[in-house]
């Protein structure tokens, strides 16, 4: 079953007079449970199409479907809450609120999907055990290393039930150790729970775990490679 899709997706940006075709006709087709790592040299479009994917960003012709709904036929405020429900960010600064705990920054989300107290609560307790930090959802991010601020994000990703998840050079910031323990976190959760991963990423070990790798050059797909693992 297909769970994201993509119809001669183009975005152009103009440069000053000079217009730079981040993607041009990018067809692209995501089925549910897979771990797929999008890759190519700087400026190939791997972000822009994440940020397009998840309705960051207004593609300048063709279409996204998310489970067959035409993300760009949505309002702004249709679309804002199609991305709170639907739509999972690990983003590589990690951007979680610095005030609030690793158990707070969880819960946000679903206080604004207006769940009871008691369900965001246990639903975060619930997700920060499973990525290994039952025993520091009262610290702070500047009370957590670069790697549990990341799990705290990949928690905080999880909690709403999205339909994927998008992770945008996740490891970028992680020391190698770091790295290793959050792909195997997350390929762990890709095997047990069936969610859908789409990587943007320079990171080898990101690639190697992959079981399909889509290469963008150019802003077109140069190679598609499913692998057996």
């Amino acid at each position: 079953m297909s769970v994201i899709q993509t119809k001669d997706l183009r975005k152009t940006y103009n440069d000053k007079t000079i217009p730079v075709h981040a993607l041009n006709g990018v067809n692209l087709e995501v089925k549910k449970g897979e771990f797929t790592a999008i890759v190519g040299p700087s400026g190939s479009g791997k972000t822009t199409l994440l940020n397009v994917i998840g309705g960051l960003d207004e593609p300048t012709s063709g279409e996204v479907t998310v489970n067959g709904d035409n993300l760009f036929n949505l309002s702004e405020s249709e679309l804002i809450d199609y991305r709170l429900h639907h739509i999972g960010f690990v983003f590589q600064a990690y951007n979680l609120i610095p005030v609030l705990t690793a158990l707070e920054n969880v819960s946000f989300i679903l206080q604004l999907q207006g769940r009871s107290s008691r369900e965001c609560k246990q639903r975060s307790m619930n997700l920060l055990e499973e990525v290994g930090l039952a025993d520091r959802v009262n610290n702070r991010p500047n009370e957590l290393s670069g790697g549990q601020q990341q799990r705290v994000a990949v928690a905080r990703a999880l909690a709403p039930h999205p339909d994927f998840i998008l992770a945008d050079e996740p490891t970028a910031n992680l020391d190698s150790v770091s790295s290793g323990n959050l792909l195997d976190m997350m390929a762990e959760l890709n095997e047990k729970e069936d969610m859908t991963f789409i990587f943007s990423t320079h990171d080898q070990r990101v690639i190697d775990r992959a079981r399909r790798v889509v290469t963008l050059v150019d802003g077109k797909i140069d190679n598609d490679e499913v692998r057996n693992q």
